[in-house]
């Protein structure tokens, strides 16, 4: 006889008891769920990692998955339902509708109806989007607001200093992340880090009905005007980019053939090290403010664990290109009467040294910059949260600002680090 097939969690007949006693401890701790009926949660869910504490679960939401976490004032599903898989969200985290997977919320961080935030997102504290928002391998920092109708995948935004004086991402903007020739080693630096975890940066501005080709590098204090599409790095910041529409044309279009990779790898290992240094500071510094067991050490992991989807995934995308660089150098000597040597010279080495890049770049634990210099600035902090307690933001803002510096100074001494490591071994891609 065939045994019974079993139903995913989420499958409408297996899940209608369970669910609807899940819903009816969450009642029992205080959590105002005003139609329960509509309510379902599933199998995995752990009932200990969702707080009762000023929780609201509006009609038609759905929890699954062992990780979510729900901590204290969270609401879900006010302007439509809510379907939260493995998520962890922090005290004051609003969602307002739509679908949510593998990603974390921090203190305040909120979205609007129809947004979809995919695997790899971490929004910090008062990070925000309007309605119909999508976001995949994302990390905002505090208080970056995104409008309404964007697509922003594969990136790393930072900038301003409260939600009056932000980085804002206009309305029905893009960032291409994937290439008509089939890769997504795309991801577009937007800030940095080691200045940007000091939140005091000015803040940049992408106009709306615009986009952002990735991998690019943006810097502070940059606009990009409404309706550019921004195809060009400003790591310097303080410019205003703009452009017009294209003018049109036709031209042969080989597929595979990389007629330059050098900008692109660059990119790519630079936006990699400043994960790296981001890594490092949730280790050593946001941890202090996380040092309570509970449900605030789980958000902490969850945090640390979207840095390392996002370092892995980055890692799976650059050896995907490199590993089509020889047929893209067979491709390109074809096409061409007097092909570039630079060119394939850079294609055979980032080829033929992937293999150490790799192994350079997954061995970044190593990687923790100046010690002495991160656990003076550790101590500094520690003094701080002593005096102000475990507000991250003014903490961190209250800092003199010699302190920001030398923190600065810490994390960038690791992206050095890296950088020096990985273009040592690409000596023909190394910035000039």
């Amino acid at each position: 006889m065939r045994a019974p097939r079993r139903r995913a969690e989420g499958g409408r007949r297996s899940m209608t008891v369970h669910s609807s006693n899940k819903v009816k401890v969450l009642l029992e701790k205080g959590i105002e769920v005003p139609n329960p009926e509509s309510v379902e949660i599933g199998s995995m869910v752990d009932l200990n990692r969702i707080s009762g504490d000023g929780v609201t679960i509006y009609a038609g939401c759905k929890i699954y998955g062992r990780e979510s976490l729900i901590m204290p004032n969270v609401k879900l599903g006010y302007e439509s339902p809510v379907t939260l898989r493995d998520c962890q969200l922090g005290p004051d985290v609003e969602l307002k509708g739509g679908f949510f997977r593998k990603s974390t919320f921090l203190k305040g961080a909120n979205m609007g109806s129809g947004a979809q935030v995919r695997d790899g997102c971490l929004l910090e504290e008062e990070a925000n989007g309007a309605h119909t928002v999508g976001l995949k391998q994302t990390i905002l920092f505090p208080f970056v607001t995104f409008g309404s109708l964007i697509n922003f995948c594969d990136g790393l935004m930072a900038g301003g200093t409260s939600r009056k004086n932000h980085t804002e991402v206009g309305s029905s903007y893009i960032h291409f992340n994937y290439t008509p020739n089939q890769d997504k080693a795309t991801p577009s630096l937007i800030g940095d880090v080691p200045r940007g975890v000091m939140l005091n940066q000015s803040p940049i501005f992408l106009g709306g009905q615009g986009g952002l080709v990735g991998p690019c590098r943006i810097g502070y204090g940059t606009v990009v005007a409404a309706g550019t599409i921004c195809r060009m790095d400003c790591p310097e910041g303080g410019k205003l980019l703009f452009g017009g529409t294209r003018k049109s044309g036709d031209l042969e279009f080989h597929p595979g053939v990389y007629r330059s990779v050098r900008r692109r790898v660059v990119n790519n290992i630079i936006y990699i090290a400043n994960l790296i240094a981001l890594r490092q500071w949730y280790a050593h510094v946001r941890s202090l403010f996380h040092a309570d067991a509970g449900l605030g050490n789980e958000l902490h992991r969850g945090a640390m664990e979207k840095i390392e989807m996002g370092f892995a995934e980055r890692i799976k995308r650059l050896g995907a290109l490199a590993a089509k660089m020889p047929a893209s150098a067979e491709s390109y000597r074809k096409i061409m009467d007097t092909p570039s040597r630079e060119l394939l010279d850079r294609k055979n080495e980032f080829f033929h040294k992937w293999p150490q890049v790799e192994e350079a770049l997954k061995a970044s634990s190593k990687w923790t910059g100046d010690i002495s210099a991160r656990d003076s600035f550790l101590d500094k902090i520690s003094r701080d949260t002593g005096k102000k307690g475990n507000d991250y933001i003014a903490v961190i803002q209250g800092l003199e600002p010699e302190w920001s510096e030398k923190g600065t100074s810490w994390l960038q001494g690791i992206v050095a680090e890296v950088t020096g490591e990985v273009f040592s071994l690409l000596p023909s891609f190394k910035p000039e």
